[in-house]
C-alpha cells in the first residue's frame, strides 16, 4: 500500500554515478515519483551567480523540487510586490531572485515552490529600517507574550516603545522564540499574508506554494490588545448575560480576565483562526493559480504541534487545506527522527509526507541515512534544509556527496527525460490525473479533484505519467496513537534566521 501511495506523488529524478567512498549508495529503494526537495534559504538568492550555483549544484546532485524562500521577514527576494525589496538584494532593481530561478529551474525539470514565511516578519535583533515594512506600518498587527500582556495592554502600538519593548523580550527569550510574529488574530494581519500568497501565486508561474512559519511561536501568544478584545466579543453571546458583567468588571484590572476564565475555548479560538487563515491562503492561491500544490512545514508531532502552537495541520491533510506536510524533523538523533516521521506518515489519512531532514546539522553520511529511513517510514519524498555549505560551491560537494549516496537511479547529465522525471510545461500547472473520482473525505470536505490543467504545447508529454493529487490519493489508516509522541520538538534548534 505505501508503494502505491508513494507512487501517486509528482515524477523525481536524478544524477547517476557511482557512490563516494565516503557516502555508500542506498540500499532503500526509492519509491516511484520520490519528491527529492531543497529548502533554499534567501541567503542563496542574493545575485543571479548565486541563484545559477544553487540550481546548477541541486541539478548535479539529483534534486528535482527547489523551496525557494521568497518571503524572509515580511520582504520580498522579487520583483513588484506588496511588501519592500529585501535589504540583501542591494540596488540592482532588475535582478529579481524568484524569475532567476524559474527561468533556470524550468528547462531543466526542476519543480520550484514558492515558500512563505507567513507569521515570523521580522528578526528581533535587527528591526527593519524600511517605514514600509509591515512592523513599522502595522505594529498593532504583532503578537504580544502573555508576559507583557499587562504591560503594554494600554500602550500605544504606534510609539517606538511599543516595537521595541516587544524586541527586547523576543531577544531575551531567544531559544524559544525566533523574533517579531504577525497575529492571524488580527483581521488586517491575516488579509495582509492572503494578498501576499496570492499576489506571488497571481505573478509568477511557480509549482506550488510553501507555508513556513504558519504556526504560533507558542502557546503564551498572542495575548495582544486585538486578540483579547476578538476572544471576547465571540464568546460573549454564549455565556449568561450576569457572567459576562463579572468578568467585564473583572477586565478593569486585569485583561487576562476573560481568557483565564476559559482556558480551553481561548486555545480552541487561537487555534481555529490559525487553521481559518491556512484556508483562506489555500483558496487565494488556488484562484490566482489553478493547479497549484499547497504544502507547509509543520512541527513533526502532531499533538506538540497542536498544543504547542496551535497548528492542527492533520485536519489541514484531512480536509484538503495542504497538500503537503513537511514534518521538520531535525533532530540529530536517528530513533527520534524515525518515530517522528513513522508517526507523521501513520497519524495521517489524506494528503503527502515528505520528510523534512535537517542537512544542516548532519554530515552528507547522516543525510543519505536519513533518506533510507525516511523511506523505510513510507514518506513519498524527502526535503532538505539547505544552508550557505550546500551552495558555497558549483559543484556544492556536500549536494553531491548526498545526491551521489541517496539518488543514484534517475536521469543522466544532458537532462534527458528517463523514468519517473518530472513533466513541468511551461505554465508550470500540470498535475496529471488517472482518476476523477472524488477522495472518500467525507461530509463537509474540502478535497478536489485535480486534473491537469495547462493548455501548453507541452502539455502532451504528461499523458500516461503518474497520477498526483491529493484528491486521487488513497487514504491512510490512521494509527490510533502516533509513535513520535514525546519526542523532542525539532524546531527548538531550528536556526532563527531561515
Amino acid at each position: 500500500m505505501r508503494r502505491l501511495l508513494a507512487s501517486l506523488i509528482a515524477a523525481a529524478f536524478a544524477v547517476a554515478g557511482p557512490a563516494s567512498v565516503g557516502t555508500p549508495a542506498l540500499t532503500t529503494a526509492a519509491p516511484p515519483g520520490e519528491v527529492r526537495g531543497l529548502w533554499v534559504v534567501r541567503t542563496a538568492l542574493t545575485s543571479p551567480a548565486s541563484v545559477a550555483r544553487m540550481v546548477e549544484g541541486a541539478e548535479a546532485a539529483g534534486f528535482n523540487t527547489l523551496l525557494v524562500q521568497v518571503r524572509g521577514r515580511g520582504d520580498a527576494y522579487y520583483n513588484g510586490g506588496l511588501e519592500p525589496r529585501a535589504a540583501s538584494l542591494g540596488a540592482d532593481a532588475g535582478f529579481d531572485p524568484l524569475a532567476a530561478t524559474l527561468e533556470l529551474a524550468r528547462p531543466r525539470g526542476m519543480r520550484v515552490i514558492a515558500w512563505i514565511n507567513v507569521n515570523l516578519v521580522s528578526s528581533a535583533h535587527d528591526l527593519p529600517s524600511d517605514p514600509a515594512h509591515i512592523v513599522n506600518r502595522f505594529p498593532e498587527w504583532l503578537m504580544v507574550p502573555r508576559a507583557l500582556a499587562q504591560e503594554l495592554a494600554t500602550a500605544s502600538a504606534s510609539s517606538p516603545g511599543f516595537t521595541g519593548r516587544l524586541a527586547r523580550w523576543s531577544r531575551a527569550n531567544s531559544a524559544t522564540v525566533e523574533g517579531l510574529y504577525a497575529s492571524p488574530l488580527h483581521a488586517g494581519a491575516a488579509d495582509h499574508a492572503v494578498r501576499v500568497a496570492a499576489d506571488i501565486a497571481r505573478r509568477y508561474a511557480i509549482d506550488g506554494v510553501h507555508f513556513d512559519y504558519i504556526r504560533f511561536p507558542g502557546a503564551e501568544f498572542d495575548y495582544s490588545r486585538a486578540a483579547l478584545e476578538g476572544f471576547r466579543h465571540a464568546v460573549r453571546a454564549d455565556i449568561p448575560a450576569a457572567t459576562a458583567r463579572a468578568l467585564d468588571q473583572k477586565r478593569a484590572d486585569d485583561v487576562l480576565a476573560w481568557v483565564d476564565a476559559m482556558p480551553e475555548r481561548w486555545e480552541d479560538y487561537r487555534r481555529a483562526r490559525l487553521t481559518a487563515l491556512a484556508h483562506r491562503l489555500r483558496d487565494a492561491v488556488v484562484s490566482a493559480r489553478p493547479g497549484t500544490l499547497v504544502t507547509a512545514a509543520v512541527v513533526a508531532d502532531h499533538e506538540e504541534a497542536r498544543r504547542t502552537k496551535l497548528q492542527d495541520w492533520r485536519s489541514w491533510l484531512d480536509l484538503g487545506v495542504i497538500d503537503v506536510a513537511c514534518p521538520m524533523a531535525y533532530t540529530p538523533d536517528d530513533e527520534v527522527f524515525e518515530r517522528q516521521i513513522a508517526g507523521a506518515v501513520s497519524a495521517t489519512t489524506a494528503g503527502a509526507i515528505w520528510a523534512g531532514i535537517g542537512a544542516y546539522r548532519l554530515t552528507p553520511e547522516q543525510t543519505v541515512a536519513r533518506i533510507a529511513t525516511a523511506r523505510r517510514a513510507g514518506a513519498e519524498g524527502v526535503v532538505l534544509v539547505s544552508d550557505d555549505r550546500l551552495v558555497e560551491a558549483t559543484p556544492s560537494t556536500v549536494l553531491s556527496d548526498v545526491g551521489r549516496g541517496a539518488f543514484p537511479d534517475g536521469r543522466t547529465q544532458s537532462g534527458g527525460r528517463g523514468h519517473g522525471a518530472p513533466c513541468i510545461p511551461s505554465t508550470s500547472r500540470c498535475w496529471w490525473s488517472t482518476s476523477s473520482a472524488p477522495s472518500p473525505s467525507g461530509p463537509g470536505s474540502r478535497r478536489r479533484t485535480r486534473t491537469s490543467v495547462t493548455t501548453s504545447s507541452r502539455a502532451s508529454a504528461c499523458r500516461g505519467g503518474p497520477s498526483w493529487g491529493p484528491s486521487s490519493r488513497p487514504r491512510r489508516a490512521r494509527s490510533p496513537s502516533s509513535a513520535s509522541r514525546g519526542s523532542p520538538s525539532p524546531t527548538a534548534s531550528r536556526s532563527s534566521s531561515w
